[in-house]
């Protein structure tokens, strides 16, 4: 058996994808084995991935990373949620945050409780009733207090805005300290075994040989590994999510220091707006059948709260991802393995949850092809439900204002999406496969969020009576206020817990 066991791992490419996988490598592989990235200064990295969810957080404890220290050296901020405006109508704003809200009772959720007084106009909105929404508001932060477990004070969720760039340096000195060996150079190919067509080696512009027996491939959209040398195919997304272009540009910070990203619909796509601690990062995602690189550069420029810190980097892209992530002893990991784009901040969980599936099916030289099939099959169902969720977004709106927009409203989408909307538009149910990345709370609030509205509220409520379930929503939304009115300012939060050197 132990002449099976793998020894040479290679990682094509750096980056935030390339240094997380070199972390888990090494933190996961003690041993005999040899972990080496490779990686050119030449090459840029895309790095617009300053967005995270919560479950970034589960990363970083199994590595054991301080997460102040993480904060400092990343020029990181918190987030609650995501704001979306003009996404459902011009003018609209609402904000999709983490955690709960409000409070089930049994199994059923709060929001069918909220539902059932709103729908009577009874009701204020969702926000008051939810400590991450309404403390995003008030642009307060604490983290959760472990102490007060039955508080909503106990169950603040969140999750991270930081330089991408120093995030792949933070992580390349702690891969680098448990014994990864860093190579610089350019890639010119790589070779193939003549009886199986598995990688054995990549070959630089040196002509410098790097043999290995597994590779991570971490080249961004190139996919030298998993698409160049392989061909794996690609899967199209492009006709539910048709924005194919984006320009980033960072800008200076303004206050107050909101603890939320916001994305805001243009004609034909949204623009971003992510607070860091030393600056802001901006982008304009959009469809190129509907605009010019031209006019959506003068959008993005013409809507950033700062002044601008450099050019507008332009980026091109297809929503979708590999036909396998895993092929013959190649793993594409990141951009290389497909591109969602980061409406809901999943590219670097899905980096994350690609390297935590590639621990679970590690393999050794027999690549045995039940693993390598179920660790595809996973990956299938995952980047689909994220699919779905995003769809969800451009096809949930009453906006005819451009063409952009008319087409993604009319637009036909997947079957399971369209049995969602339908069921919610019912009685305001929400029901989730158990593989689903978002919660019910998500879905929830992006539904409703864009205007989707239940034609009745749930009929067992109906047992329990108006008086006592406006009682219950007073009482909710008095205590989330109170709480909220306790948390210092988001700014202040960071300024005396983990604030950043200046740069």
């Amino acid at each position: 058996m132990q002449q099976q066991a793998l020894r040479n791992i290679v990682i094509v490419g750096g980056g935030t994808a390339g240094w997380m996988a070199a972390a888990v490598m090494a933190e996961l592989l003690h041993g005999p084995w040899n972990i080496t990235l490779v990686e050119s200064e030449e090459i840029g990295i895309v790095g617009v991935g300053e967005a995270t969810i919560p479950y970034l957080k589960n990363f970083h404890a199994e590595l054991g990373i301080d997460e102040d220290e993480f904060m400092r050296a990343t020029q990181a901020t918190f987030k609650l949620g995501i704001e979306f405006v003009n996404w459902g109508r011009q003018g609209d704003s609402y904000i999709h945050g983490f955690g709960p809200l409000g409070q089930d009772v049994g199994t059923t959720k709060f929001h069918l409780y909220w539902l059932q007084q709103y729908l009577q106009g009874k009701a204020a909105g969702i926000e008051d009733y939810s400590i991450n929404l309404a403390a995003a508001r008030a642009n307060k932060f604490i983290r959760a207090r472990t102490d007060m477990p039955d508080s909503p004070l106990g169950k603040i969720a969140h999750a991270f805005h930081f330089d991408a760039g120093l995030y792949a340096k933070f992580l390349r000195g702690f891969a680098e300290k448990l014994g990864v060996k860093r190579i610089e150079g350019k890639i010119r190919g790589a070779t193939q075994r003549a009886d199986d067509g598995f990688i054995d080696a990549v070959v630089l512009d040196s002509g410098q040989r790097i043999e290995g027996d597994f590779f991570i491939d971490c080249s961004g959209f190139r996919g030298l590994l998993i698409e160049q040398t392989l061909h794996t195919g690609y899967e199209d997304w492009s006709h539910w999510l048709p924005c194919d272009s984006a320009q980033a540009v960072p800008c200076e910070s303004v206050t107050p220091l909101l603890p939320y990203t916001r994305s805001t619909a243009r004609s034909a796509g949204w623009q971003w707006r992510i607070p860091l601690q030393h600056r802001m990062g901006n982008g304009h995602v959009y469809c190129s059948r509907f605009i010019s690189d031209e006019e959506a550069g003068r959008t993005l420029m013409a809507n950033l709260d700062g002044k601008a810190l450099a050019d507008p980097r332009q980026l091109r892209f297809v929503t979708g991802k590999r036909k396998k992530l895993w092929n013959k002893n190649v793993v594409a990991v990141g951009l290389a393995s497909g591109f969602m784009e980061p409406l809901e901040s999943t590219s670097i969980h899905l980096i994350q949850t690609t390297l935590m599936r590639l621990a679970s099916f590690f393999p050794d030289r027999g690549y045995d092809a039940a693993d390598v099939d179920e660790f595809n099959r996973q990956a299938d169902v995952e980047f689909e439900r994220i699919r779905d969720f995003l769809i969800l977004h451009y096809k949930a709106t009453e906006r005819s204002d451009s063409e952009f927009w008319n087409y993604c409203r009319t637009m036909p989408v997947p079957d399971a999406l369209q049995h969602k909307m339908d069921l919610f538009r019912s009685k305001g149910r929400i029901f989730r496969d158990t593989t689903d990345l978002f919660s019910e709370v998500s879905w929830f609030s992006v539904m409703f969020g864009q205007r989707l509205r239940p034609r009745g509220h749930h009929p067992l409520l109906d047992a329990v009576g108006d008086d006592k379930i406006a009682a219950f929503l007073a009482n909710t939304r008095h205590i989330t206020r109170k709480c909220v009115d306790a948390m210092p300012l988001h700014a202040d939060y960071i300024a005396g817990t983990c604030k950043a050197p200046a740069m």
